[in-house]
């Protein structure tokens, strides 16, 4: 799964990776949680590539009261394209979700130890994700988002069994491009990514706080748990 994240890099390394057109400025954050407004990119009406700020926590559009249902900030990869929650944002709603780093936990309840996962040479990627945009009888409006997963790769599964799907410039075209109004030709995309590609540093414990903010919470630590 993955509960946490950070993007750090400036805007206008965003803007020339994922070949926007513009986009607003805005401040590093180390430690993003579900519930929070987070930056997902994804095609507009045009087909056009757009930054925008949605909820982590997908609701569905069939939800009929979001505040009495559980958010869903992951789906998995290998069943999303069946599941009802889901089903209609992977075909209809695909978008890419900016990262510098996510972060994985190990240790028991009350002493869980976050771990950092960083790309090697890459202080930017993207993670799969779909977002879905739920409508009040009211007229009001949520747009949200839950990140796609995966098996974890042999560098992983020493934190956990899964890993959030990392896509490759190469591919964030053919994941944007939902014209065809379906999820056939992306399954290929959801697999996890080569083992070698990642460092795994274990930071300060101060990150299990949600609201805990700041570079600092990057900090390597010792550990006896890898």
């Amino acid at each position: 799964m993955c509960s946490r994240y950070s993007l750090t890099t400036p805007p206008e390394a965003l803007r020339l990776l994922f070949e926007l057109e513009q986009i607003d400025d805005f401040p590093p954050r180390y430690n993003i949680a579900p519930s929070q407004p987070v930056l997902i990119v994804a095609n507009d009406p045009r087909g056009k590539r757009e930054a925008r700020l949605v909820r982590w926590g997908l609701i569905p559009a069939w939800v009929k009261d979001p505040r009495s249902f559980a958010m869903l900030m992951n789906a998995r990869g290998e069943t999303a394209a069946d599941k009802p929650s889901f089903r209609g944002a992977l075909r209809h709603r695909r978008c890419l979700i900016p990262a510098s780093a996510f972060y994985e936990w190990t240790g028991a309840r009350g002493s869980r130890q976050p771990h950092l996962i960083e790309l090697k040479g890459r202080d930017l990627f993207a993670l799969a994700g779909i977002s879905e945009v739920w409508l009040g009888a009211d007229g009001s409006e949520i747009e949200t988002m839950a990140i796609l997963t995966t098996a974890a790769n042999g560098d992983m599964a020493a934190l956990h069994e899964r890993m959030p799907v990392i896509l490759e410039p190469a591919d964030y075209a053919r994941w944007l491009d939902c014209s065809s109004g379906s999820a056939v030709g992306i399954s290929d995309l959801l697999g996890p990514l080569p083992d070698g590609l990642i460092t795994i540093t274990a930071v300060d414990p101060r990150l299990n706080n949600p609201r805990s903010e700041g570079a600092d919470l990057q900090t390597p630590v010792i550990t006896t748990l890898l």
